[in-house]
């Protein structure tokens, strides 16, 4: 069962997780659906927030460096950096740096969304298995109510994806897309 909710706009914001050109060859096929949704919701004056996930030293690569043998995002690669395409929606001060999975941890988004009295996420971008659904979950157990885009999200299997968009919708997020 799919439970059905659309958006406050007036407490809510849009979270797009890690576009950035190391994930681009599985970020291209939703792009035009995230930046649909982005300027839906900058129409409707909900605030966007982006994160990027990079690695500054082995000091920060925690488990993720023994989960994926080192190859990581490293700050200061052209890998690292947004996709030009979200690059020209984002300004400076909506860019959120991360480490790990969630977007939550050693970040100050929490504080930020408490400051503006957001209420509900909706969160979007790559990788649905990985840095959307564990920034999601997280948001839930944090008291935020969690809409999860089903089209303007990817991963590196379209079974894993839709699996990840069953148990969200389980137990955790309302299902959404770009209209």
């Amino acid at each position: 069962e799919i439970r059905k909710r659309n958006p406050d706009p007036k407490t809510c914001v849009l979270l797009v997780i890690d576009m950035q050109n190391y994930f681009s060859a599985m970020a291209k096929p939703i792009l035009d659906n995230l930046l649909t949704t982005i300027r839906l919701c900058r129409r409707a004056s909900i605030p966007v927030f982006f994160t990027r996930h990079c690695h500054k030293s082995p000091a920060d690569y925690a488990m993720l460096g023994e989960w994926w043998n080192n190859d990581l995002v490293y700050d200061g690669t052209v890998e690292a950096e947004l996709m030009p395409q979200i690059k020209e929606v984002a300004s400076a001060d909506e860019v959120i740096e991360k480490n790990t999975y969630s977007a939550f941890v050693s970040t100050r988004l929490q504080e930020r969304l408490v400051e503006m009295d957001v209420k509900e996420v909706i969160v979007s971008g790559v990788m649905t298995t990985l840095c959307c659904e564990t920034t999601a979950r997280e948001a839930f157990v944090r008291g935020f109510r969690v809409f999860f885009s089903t089209d303007a999200t990817a991963t590196s299997d379209i079974e894993l994806h839709e699996a990840t968009l069953k148990n969200l919708a389980y137990g955790f997020a309302y299902l959404v897309d770009c209209e």
